[in-house]
């Protein structure tokens, strides 16, 4: 199936839900939601700053809405999408565009859109009779399940992101910062093929592994200092996420004790993850291993979260969540425990839910287990 097969059909699909909530239309300015219904693939400079919006009605063609800054790209990237350019601002094109198209209720996503940007949307196009209908996740359900094509995407990215941390790893010595090792990770990711970072790399020595996000300073690796290494890369605009942890050296066994249990739990939630499954459950199988540890303050975040082309998507394995597991989906399994002044270990994988269990994207299991 073509690309421009894929984003018909997905758009098919949005059409559907559309009606179902009775609406008209709805304006798309999420870029992971823009990119998934019509392969546009530039960024915004920050919320402030669109690089478009997707204009999608429940009758006729969708259109792309943007500046003259992205107007070849647009025209190049959106098959099937009617550019069209704003020189004078999104609201002022929608009023005109809308009624037009017959548009009476405008469904917008609440959760990405600037507070400013609706006001003005709203003072313009109650003048033309458009009523704004606040939205949630419409798109975002739609990106939950993966197809097998967004899959083997997946499976691709994961597998880079291996490859360079192998090739990372084997240059590591005593001396080098937390902060150099991030840059050689992330230059290393463009090296060999990656887009960009899928977010920061989070190196951590020592002691500083027990912040779970903490941030690449000026420490320096010393020999038997623990390593915890948070990467993740973007290849053909689908994200991947990785953790490892390990010592530089010859670990003692408090260390050996304690990695091992966080694989445990890790295996414990790969064991549970199947279709039917809520998401609650998974979390709980893992974290009830670190519990009857007596380590389960330690482990204060969720298990694990969604990834395809964002790097944090629904659903998450989080003992808050009551979702229920859909072959297809893609989640990140990391339990972690963080002592503060002795570190932290946290192991992260990939996997794919399946019917009957769930399919491991990584291959690499190096620092996974210890003998």
């Amino acid at each position: 199936m073509s690309h421009v097969d894929i984003h018909r059909r997905r758009l098919q699909l949005l059409v559907r839900r559309l009606r179902a909530r009775g609406l008209d239309a709805i304006l798309v300015s999420q870029p992971e939601n823009r990119y998934y219904l019509s392969g546009y693939t530039a960024r915004n400079h920050g919320i402030q700053e669109s690089a478009g919006y997707l204009l999608v009605p429940g009758r006729g063609s969708p259109y792309l809405l943007t500046d003259s800054r992205f107007q070849l790209q647009a025209e190049e990237e959106a098959a099937g999408f009617r550019v069209e350019l704003y020189p004078r601002g999104l609201a002022r094109l929608l009023a005109s565009l809308l009624p037009a198209l017959g548009v009476r209720r405008l469904g917008f996503e609440s959760d990405y859109i600037l507070y400013s940007t609706v006001g003005r949307l709203q003072k313009q196009l109650q003048a033309v009779g458009v009523d704004l209908v606040a939205l949630r996740h419409m798109v975002e359900r739609m990106r939950m399940v993966k197809d097998e094509l967004e899959i083997e995407l997946l499976r691709s990215s994961v597998r880079l992101n291996e490859r360079v941390f192998q090739r990372v790893h084997a240059t590591l010595q005593a001396g080098m910062s937390e902060r150099d090792i991030a840059l050689c990770i992330e230059s290393t990711m463009r090296e060999m093929g990656a887009e960009r970072p899928a977010f920061e790399t989070i190196v951590a020595f020592g002691e500083n592994g027990a912040r779970p996000h903490a941030v690449p300073g000026e420490r320096l690796l010393a020999h038997d200092d623990i390593v915890l290494i948070d990467m993740g890369l973007v290849h053909k605009g689908y994200c991947s996420d990785m953790t490892r942890t390990f010592v530089l050296g010859e670990p003692e066994e408090l260390y050996v004790e304690r990695h091992r249990l966080v694989r445990r739990a890790q295996l414990a939630g790969m064991a549970a993850i199947r279709a039917g499954v809520t998401c609650r459950e998974v979390d709980r199988a893992a974290r009830q291993v670190i519990r009857d540890s007596g380590h389960g303050v330690y482990f204060g975040h969720a298990l694990g979260h969604g990834v395809g082309l964002a790097i944090h998507e629904e659903p998450r394995l989080s003992s808050r969540s009551r979702r229920k597991l859909r072959p297809g989906m893609v989640v990140t399994v990391e339990p972690g425990i963080y002592l503060p002044g002795w570190g932290g270990i946290r192991l992260e994988n990939m996997v794919v839910v399946r019917e009957n269990g769930c399919e491991q994207l990584n291959e690499d299991t190096t620092f996974l287990d210890l003998e």
